[in-house]
């Protein structure tokens, strides 16, 4: 019996490989994000500039393959899956690159310290929410195998178990960032306002990593049904 040959070989190029590569990228963005505020919390500026440097870089490499994505699902192309769901899904992943460099760039920009009583818990606040995008990376990873299954079978069974982790990780860090959010109150007295209202974006953009990490999720949910 001969190999199955993936239909994108047939029909053309796949665009599936390129989104892979982008949610790596986004990924990427998202997990650099610690060793960034790792050196901040020093106030080491200038080699947190570098830092911020390499997420910007990457963000922008993700933008590269978000164009790449869209050359290659040309409207001639056959396609399992909506074509229309799958321009959806790279939007999305794009979202978690962007808001990482934003949370970076304000942090810069202000030369911000996330302050001591509120670190230890922001710091892993910010893991699960790097936690959460790595979930979608790697469901987002299978649709290689997805589309070798034609979408059904053991590898929907799989991928759906990858997406159910990621509402898990995502709900945590919903109380995570609760948590955070009152030891900033706790000690709102003693910042600067600008500080206090920075302090509150950053965490609110911080979970917003997650947030846009299940919307990914939700989005390949919607493939899986198509």
């Amino acid at each position: 019996m001969s190999p199955r040959i993936p239909i994108f070989n047939i029909f053309g190029p796949s665009p599936l490989r390129p989104i892979e590569a982008h949610i790596d990228k986004a990924y990427a963005c998202a997990s650099t994000l610690l060793p960034f505020f790792e050196i901040a919390i020093k106030q080491n500026w200038e080699e947190a500039e570098a830092s911020y440097e390499q997420i910007s870089k990457l963000e922008s490499q993700a933008d590269d393959l978000k164009r790449e994505v869209r050359l290659h699902l040309h409207k001639d192309l056959y396609l399992p899956v909506p074509r229309s769901e799958l321009l959806t899904m790279i939007m999305l992943q794009d979202r978690i690159a962007n808001k990482a460099k934003d949370i970076a760039g304000l942090v810069i920009a202000r030369h911000m310290v996330i302050p001591k009583a509120v670190q230890k818990d922001y710091l892993q606040l910010l893991q699960r929410c790097i936690d959460a995008a790595g979930q979608a990376r790697k469901a987002i990873n299978e649709l290689d195998e997805l589309l070798e299954a034609g979408f059904r079978g053991n590898e929907v069974k799989l991928v759906q178990s990858m997406l159910d982790e990621l509402d898990v990780i995502e709900r945590q860090t919903d109380s995570q960032q609760q948590k955070v959010r009152k030891q900033i109150f706790e000690i709102e007295k003693e910042l600067a306002p600008m500080d206090c209202i920075s302090l509150y974006k950053i965490v609110e953009w911080t979970g917003g990593l997650a947030d846009r990490a299940q919307t990914v999720g939700g989005q390949l949910q919607i493939l899986l049904a198509s």
